[in-house]
């Protein structure tokens, strides 16, 4: 698995500045005012960096952007990176600075020298999220392992107690990112549910529950979506219970390992990011990993179907009626909208199982969800406006988009069914709304409930804020943001 980078924060020092290697990153208001560390690169330099901040492109830069002095004389480092950051920066602007230094050092050791800048956990964040390369996969490749990133500032006791749980959110993240990058021959529905039990390691009680036992609680809906494939379907419950006698809140995650669509078989062009259709569980397991490794005083489980939707003679067919482990029967019309089959169950089973205090699923539920909102904003949908609040909260103050769409009975009309309860689709019209409303079916009246589509931003063809193409790991910091907030002390 991909490790983030180390990092240390240290005080102070300009004359180690000559000395550093590999990267030295230095910040620059839009007046071009240099503190003491920047004066000391600039003499070192002789004179580059005041020459840049009083040129014409330094006027034109936007906050957080970053400008390369190659090579430096009198400096061991590779290259200076001048970032044009205020003295008290907003958090988003000192992430994009963060960001981009990370991007520019390309892996090598990096010594941010940020003395008494406001916003220097913001900068170290975006700087360790931005270095994540997935190179797994690869059976030759360059030395693709990460220096070590430091901190140099005034105060390193203040940063060191702003920055104390950084380690475990970016380990969250990279594994949520790891998890969705992995190709479906590697990553099955076994291989995930073993990745998933070795973070007991880390304090997490985790139970693997196989088909027998998915039989046994009557979760047809579930199993109907693995019929045709070779590979065993599972559901995964982890438990961290780090709080008092509260209930627990319940993080639901669509781990569908690979999507085919099934006998509605999906266009050949493109099927080969159906690996990221597990983006759901990968969120809630990034999520459980952060909140075991920093110790969380909250009580949370994370429940993930894995299964894989394959079109075989066993598999299930349009036309079908299945029965959940609530006991409505569904009629199935679409193969291809099998994850909220898969949900349906999960969310059922961690109501029975643990009455939990909320509940908040994720999934790469719908494309409507694209067409809506693009790349930039996951969609969210919910019984209980207090609670969806606290989540939009959460991911605004991480920095990760997120939309409220409405629920209405409306919407839950268009899956009524001829022959069965419940349809598995409304149609084309408002698709991401309809596959919520579906949802909402399996949702307990007195249980607060969060939907959220990430079927835009689990995984891009372009670089998202935080991360390079591929996998983002979306989520995982605004939960744990939301644990934090709502749900610890």
């Amino acid at each position: 698995m991909t490790d983030p980078a180390r990092f240390r924060i240290v005080e102070n020092d300009p004359a180690a500045l000559a000395e550093a290697e590999g990267i030295v990153a230095i910040f620059v208001d839009e007046e071009g005012t240099l503190d003491p560390l920047a004066r000391r690169v600039n003499k070192l330099a002789r004179g580059a960096v005041e020459r840049l901040a009083a040129s014409e492109g330094w006027s034109k830069a936007s906050e957080g952007d970053v400008v390369r002095l190659g090579f430096p004389a009198g400096m061991a480092a590779d290259a200076v990176l001048v970032a044009r950051l205020s003295r008290k920066p907003e958090a988003r602007a000192a992430r994009k600075a963060g960001v981009a230094i990370a991007r520019e050092a390309g892996g090598k050791a990096a010594t941010l020298a940020l003395g008494a800048r406001k916003g220097a956990e913001e900068v170290l964040m975006g700087a360790l999220l931005r270095g994540y390369d997935y190179t797994e996969q690869k059976s030759k490749s360059d030395d693709t392992s990460r220096g070590e990133v430091t901190a140099m500032v005034t105060k390193p006791d203040a940063l060191e107690a702003a920055t104390a749980d950084f380690a475990a959110q970016a380990a969250g993240v990279f594994f949520a990112r790891d998890l969705v990058n992995a190709p479906a021959n590697v990553l099955t529905t076994v291989t995930y549910a073993e990745r998933l039990q070795a973070l007991s390691e880390h304090g997490l009680e985790v139970e693997v529950v196989d088909e027998d036992r998915l039989a046994e609680l009557g979760m047809g809906a579930f199993l109907a979506v693995g019929q045709g494939s070779e590979t065993p379907t599972r559901m995964v419950v982890m438990k961290w219970m780090g709080g008092g006698d509260e209930a627990p809140l319940a993080l639901v995650g669509k781990g569908v390992v690979f999507d085919t669509g099934g006998i509605s078989l999906k266009p050949g062009s493109g099927m080969e990011d159906m690996t990221m259709d597990m983006g759901g569980s990968a969120v809630v397991a990034g999520v459980m990993k952060t909140l075991a490794m920093r110790k969380a005083r909250a009580n949370v489980v994370g429940l993930v179907g894995l299964v894989e939707n394959m079109p075989d003679g066993r598999a299930y067919r349009p036309g079908d009626v299945v029965t959940s482990m609530k006991g409505d029967t569904i009629e199935v019309i679409n193969t291809d909208a099998e994850g909220r089959l898969v949900l349906a169950d999960v969310l059922w089973y961690a109501q029975e199982t643990f009455s939990p205090s909320g509940v908040i699923d994720l999934a790469t539920l719908t494309g409507a969800a694209i067409i809506g909102l693009g790349h930039h904003n996951a969609a969210a949908l919910s019984n209980d406006d207090g609670f969806c609040d606290d989540v939009l909260a959460a991911a605004k103050a991480e920095g990760e988009g997120l939309w409220r769409l409405p629920l209405g009975r409306e919407y839950a009309d268009q899956l009524k069914s001829r022959i069965a309860d419940v349809k598995n689709t409304g149609g084309r019209a408002a698709g991401t709304i309809t596959a919520a409303e579906f949802l909402h079916r399996f949702v307990k009246d007195d249980t607060k409930w969060c939907h959220l589509d990430i079927a835009g931003v689990a995984s891009t063809s372009f670089d998202s804020p935080y991360a390079p193409k591929g996998a983002s790991g979306w989520g995982v910091r605004a939960l744990d943001r939301l644990v934090r907030d709502r749900f610890e002390g």
